[in-house]
């Protein structure tokens, strides 16, 4: 099933970069409830069952509330965590980073850049170069595959 969540949503956008506000109840009402749950709640996708865990298309990865690009697929790894992981960002500003005590743990978040939804965490075990491991609920993803090359 397509979800339209994107063609329902007037803050959705893949090219403007805007840092956006809006309400909770706004959110509530254009988001799918488990992309609510997790972006704006903070919460957690169970582990295995994101579509873009064992998913190796090449493309660009984007945030499913706002459309702000997070990461490129070729930072994409298999961390064997559950979740979908990268070891980097697209830009400096795709991602705002917070610290995170909740669950008796010291871990920091990662928030969409652009609308400061809940995307995950970042843990220092990452492959090189940057040894970090973007751990990223994919419930918050959304994916535009790279353009055919035409010969």
């Amino acid at each position: 099933m397509e979800d339209t969540t994107k063609n329902k949503n007037p803050h959705f956008s893949r090219t403007d970069t805007t840092n956006i506000e809006v309400p909770e109840d706004a959110w509530k009402k254009i988001l799918s409830p488990e992309v609510f749950y997790v972006a704006r709640q903070k919460g957690t996708e169970r582990p295995w069952t994101s579509k873009f865990e064992d998913f190796k298309e090449a493309g660009t990865y984007y945030c499913a509330v706002c459309g702000n690009a997070l990461f490129k697929s070729n930072t994409k790894f298999d961390s064997g965590c559950g979740w979908p992981s990268f070891f980097e960002p697209l830009t400096k500003t795709s991602i705002i980073y917070l610290e995170d005590n909740t669950l008796g743990m010291k871990r920091t978040e990662v928030q969409c850049g652009r609308c400061k939804s809940h995307l995950g965490h970042v843990f220092e075990d990452g492959p090189p170069p940057t040894g970090l491991r973007y751990c990223i609920n994919g419930v918050v993803l959304d994916f535009v595959p790279k353009p055919v090359e035409k010969k």
